[in-house]
């Protein structure tokens, strides 16, 4: 089983932003040494919850602080985006890193649509619904395969980072996106923690596959949440503070990760007959009942990679339930 990273850069009530960047680079060291695979960065704006309005700066900051891990993103939303600076950002990034950088590319906004409108550059009308185009001209600068005549050809011959190039990696929680990744033969990465039923997207995903030169067989990613500690009784507290900004999000309203004893009072007064606050899966305990969680997900969606998602109101508690999930889970250590 190899595991990865998705880092949200959580802000904890109390702290700065700021601090909380400085987190997502120390951690990213951390799953370096813990034989992580890779570490994506996500992108989400104007929340007081996250710190990663800038997947690509982050990229490059937790790049040049680590020497083997693959580093990407999780992803880049590309509605908000040309597709040429897109590219040009991540062949740089590529160019400075080669054979690390993972462009996953993602279609959600990752905001509220006032936010969404403060992101467009042209305000007098709302943005064209042209995911499928955008992503075709990006694959196309990326990969030289600009039609010669086409006014953008030029383009692709001039990215700064070349020879060297981004692997190229679909998110998605819908069937949609599960229909694109198949037809443009690109590997999948399935958001569990935002669609608990994403099984059915692996399954569909694979059955509609197309054999290309980007991927000879298709390829899929689950995306988890999952928080690990010594005890079920430390875990489920220290994972409290995710459920309370969970919940409260459901609800439109955006907060700082909270520390565990004020969303535990929180959650008494939510919690359903079912023992859940917010509709996502989690995977939560000490590193006996962890693995096997993650062993059943993994099961669940057929794959041998699974990207964790841990949010903690304690940095410490972050790093230490990764560093448990990669002893339970038998991660090679990095040399």
């Amino acid at each position: 089983m190899r595991l990865s990273v998705l880092d949200q850069s959580p802000i904890p009530e109390g702290s700065t932003a700021a601090q909380a960047l400085h987190n997502t680079v120390d951690l990213g060291r951390h799953a370096e040494r813990l034989g992580y695979e890779r570490y994506w960065l996500a992108e989400h704006h104007a929340t007081p919850a996250l710190a990663c309005a800038s997947p690509e700066i982050l990229i490059a900051a937790v790049a040049q602080a680590t020497e083997q891990i693959r580093v990407g993103s999780g992803g880049v939303m590309l509605p908000h985006y040309s597709p040429l600076k897109v590219a040009e950002v991540f062949s740089t990034l590529a160019g400075l890193h080669p054979e690390r950088i993972d462009l996953g590319i993602g279609r959600a906004p990752g905001t509220d649509p006032m936010t969404m409108l403060a992101l467009q550059r042209d305000r007098r009308q709302g943005s064209p619904d042209d995911f499928p185009e955008q992503l075709a001209e990006l694959l196309a600068l990326l990969e030289d395969r600009m039609p010669g005549n086409h006014p953008f050809a030029r383009h692709t011959r001039t990215l700064p980072g070349l020879p060297e190039r981004p692997e190229p990696w679909l998110l998605g929680s819908s069937p949609q996106s599960a229909i694109w990744a198949a037809e443009l033969g690109l590997p999948y990465a399935i958001a569990d923690f935002i669609n608990p039923g994403g099984a059915s997207l692996a399954a569909d995903y694979r059955g509609r596959f197309l054999d290309s030169e980007r991927l000879p067989a298709p390829r899929v990613i689950a995306c988890v949440i999952a928080i690990c500690a010594e005890t079920d009784e430390e875990a489920e507290r220290i994972a409290s503070s995710g459920r309370m900004m969970f919940s409260l999000l459901r609800m439109g309203q955006l907060i700082p990760i909270p520390p565990p004893e004020k969303a535990l009072a929180y959650l008494e007064t939510r919690a359903r007959p079912d023992g859940g606050t917010s509709g996502r899966r989690a995977v939560v305990g000490s590193p006996a009942n962890v693995r096997a969680g993650l062993e059943a997900v993994a099961q669940e969606y057929g794959t041998d990679e699974l990207m964790i998602l841990t949010i903690t109101y304690d940095h410490e508690a972050r790093r230490r339930s990764y560093e448990l999930i990669a002893e339970a889970m038998r991660v090679r250590v990095r040399a």
